[in-house]
């Protein structure tokens, strides 16, 4: 039985061949990638994650997504226009943070929770820094004397 399956598939690719259905692929006449390289299981998605551009931070744990995400809080909230935008934003995380640690899954890493004075001072300090600098005051004019002058003085 499997002679006929194999003769069977022999003949569909043979047919194939004979119409021209493998002439002009894509690919044709190039070295197939990766040959020569160590073998690695996870060939299939590293090359999914690279070809389809996927941000290898999704593959993280949930506990070690959310660390990262409170290491990088200070770059995400320094463009923010108001100290209310930057605590919603400390607070959306905290309330994440505090999903994963009622329910948590994945490593045990410790995570706490985002000290939202701590982000809002970070945050004033560096609008400071970067703040525009103030206009320039009016170059002082000199002060003309009066023609005539005055008495007692």
């Amino acid at each position: 039985m499997e002679m006929r399956w194999e003769a069977s598939v022999e003949a569909q690719i043979r047919s194939a061949q004979e119409r021209g259905e493998f002439d002009n692929l894509p690919g044709a006449g190039k070295p197939i990638a990766g040959r020569g390289l160590p073998y690695d299981e996870s060939w299939w998605i590293k090359s999914f994650l690279e070809r389809e551009q996927v941000p290898t931070d999704l593959l993280l744990p949930t506990p070690l997504l959310l660390r990262r995400r409170i290491e990088k809080l200070s770059d995400e909230v320094r463009d923010l226009p108001s100290e209310e935008a930057v605590r919603a934003v400390v607070a959306e995380l905290n309330a994440e943070v505090l999903a994963w640690l009622r329910n948590p899954s994945g490593p045990r890493v410790a995570v706490r929770p985002a000290d939202a004075d701590a982000v809002v001072a970070r945050w004033r300090a560096e609008r400071r820094n970067t703040a525009p600098p103030a206009p320039a005051a009016a170059p002082s004019v000199p002060r003309r004397r009066s023609w005539f002058r005055r008495r007692g003085a």
